[in-house]
């Protein structure tokens, strides 16, 4: 083993139930280097890191670990964490109810020498470790007042503070803006300089030009390719994941969009507070209108007023030319208004109910039989319709969701709402935490709804998105609608302009209207 070598993974092999989802793969982390992982959902990558942290075993005399040249056998958590190796999931592993230094060091905390809980030096160390990440977060404020990028922050703290010698970051940039992803990038370049190796899981496959030193390219649980990141691009990457060519170009709108005709949807007034200003739009059938916009521009907060998920103190609106009155989320879904949140897992789905639960839960009315008792074979008819029409891919409606990829969980918040024949879908990150195959099967599935009549308003923090699939786009900055941009003025370089104010007037926004 080089001796700048810290972790091995070597002939690891892992099955659940008799299928193999890990196949013969070595991975090796160096000293001051990062190893990008990729592949699409499914491929092994969450399966071969929570091997390396201990939460699972390889199938037996199937390979082996060592760790400093030693072999290792480890089968928890605590141990990998007293060898030095730490990982951050997807999913944040934070106790909302405590507060931010109780979370960085629960489990070890800090004692006086009277052995009481020695709080005035955890606060300090945690203060000096956010503001080591560019973040002003109190030490003392609970969990569930931040929001997810700071949250990830925290997350980020805590294993900093475990003296770190492996260090796993899961999708560590989804929920993070520009500015909060070049402080991690900054943090990262600091702890390769410590000597700190890295493994950096991302389906945003230029990050990882960015950041990384070698890739490694899983698929359906084999190893397809190691490379140094010099070596390759990313059109290598992508048909090393999915196994064949994916078109990049985004769908394109074969059917024109009537803007001359009365729009599906009218915002004519909306103001969320005294503190927001008035904002108006509308919505075409048959079209896809972006929402652009920094983190923090008031875009999902936009949206959630607009169904009545949030309190709104002016609101005027038409659907297809009549005035309608929606105050909640019940009576958006009577007007056929539907939302498919950025978190997908726990505002959109039920992950521990079936596919049939989930697709049917918002439209058990229909399902009802003269009896008014639940029908359990028009529930599975129209479970079917929908896994068919939108290629959930699935043997069966009774899979538990919880067990599908991001895409197809995805699909799955879009079958519930297609069921209750919805003709307006608002995508907030439709394809956050999706890997680039399932990315371009969600673009075509919008393209596929549009074309239905199906009006959709998507928010998204990716600018290639924004720009590539919308039919028009609005740009957001300090909850108000700053440029209505349509034809080639939808450009990445204008919307960001918008975006941070760059082409203010007077210190006022100036609205372009396509």
């Amino acid at each position: 083993m080089s001796d700048h070598c810290l972790l091995e993974l070597n002939n690891i092999s892992k099955s659940f139930s008799g299928v193999k989802v890990l196949d013969d793969v070595n991975l090796k982390i160096k000293r001051g280097k990062v190893l990008a992982l990729v592949g699409e959902n499914g491929a092994g990558k969450s399966t071969l890191m929570k091997i390396l942290v201990g939460v699972y075993t390889p199938d037996k005399d199937s390979g082996e670990m060592k760790f400093e040249g030693e072999d290792v056998n480890h089968s928890s958590l605590r141990q990998t964490q007293d060898l030095g190796i730490s990982i951050i999931y997807q999913e944040f592993s934070l106790v909302p109810y405590l507060k931010v230094y109780e979370n960085i060091f629960l489990g070890r905390e800090l004692r006086t020498r009277a052995g009481l809980l020695d709080k005035t030096t955890m606060r300090r160390k945690s203060a000096a470790l956010l503001s080591r990440l560019g973040m002003s977060i109190s030490p003392d404020e609970k969990i569930y007042n931040l929001s997810i990028a700071e949250q990830q922050f925290v997350e980020i703290a805590k294993a900093v503070s475990l003296k770190v010698k492996v260090l796993i970051l899961d999708e560590p940039t989804a929920p993070l803006t520009p500015k909060e992803v070049e402080n991690l990038f900054k943090l990262i370049r600091e702890l390769k300089a410590h000597n700190v190796g890295m493994v950096f899981i991302s389906h945003h496959l230029e990050e990882i030009f960015q950041i990384a030193d070698e890739v490694l390219i899983l698929r359906d649980g084999c190893s397809v390719g190691y490379k140094d990141i010099a070596e390759t691009n990313i059109r290598e990457l992508i048909h090393l994941m999915v196994g064949r060519n994916v078109d990049q170009e985004f769908p394109k709108n074969d059917n024109p969009i009537d803007y001359s005709g009365v729009p599906l949807l009218s915002v004519h007034k909306l103001k969320r507070d005294a503190g927001c200003p008035e904002v108006a739009f509308d919505l075409y059938k048959g079209e896809i209108l972006g929402i652009a916009g920094l983190v923090g521009a008031g875009r999902s907060e936009l949206v959630k007023a607009l169904i009545g998920a949030d309190s709104c103190e002016v609101k005027e609106l038409e659907l297809n030319g009549v005035r309608v009155s929606i105050g909640d989320p019940a009576s958006a879904l009577e007007s056929g208004i539907g939302l498919l949140p950025e978190d997908r897992k726990t505002q959109g789905l039920i992950v521990d109910f079936s596919i049939e639960s989930n697709i049917v839960i918002n439209s058990l009315r229909t399902s009802l039989n003269k009896a008014k008792t639940l029908d359990r074979n028009n529930m599975s008819e129209r479970s079917r319709k929908q896994i068919k029409d939108i290629r959930i891919k699935t043997n069966s409606e009774r899979t538990i969701v919880k067990k599908l990829s991001g895409g197809n969980q995805q699909k799955v918040v879009i079958g519930k709402w297609l069921s209750t024949q919805c003709k307006i879908l608002i995508f907030d990150e439709p394809t956050r935490g999706i890997d680039v195959g399932a990315k371009a099967e969600i673009y075509n599935l919008m393209r596929y709804l549009t074309n239905r009549g199906i009006g959709i308003i998507m928010i998204s923090s990716e600018l290639p998105e924004i720009v590539g699939i919308s039919d028009r786009v609005l740009v957001m900055r300090k909850n108000n609608i700053v440029a209505e941009l349509a034809g080639e003025k939808i450009n990445p370089d204008i919307i960001m302009e918008y975006a941070t104010g760059v082409n203010d007037i007077n210190g006022e926004d100036n609205a372009s209207k396509a």
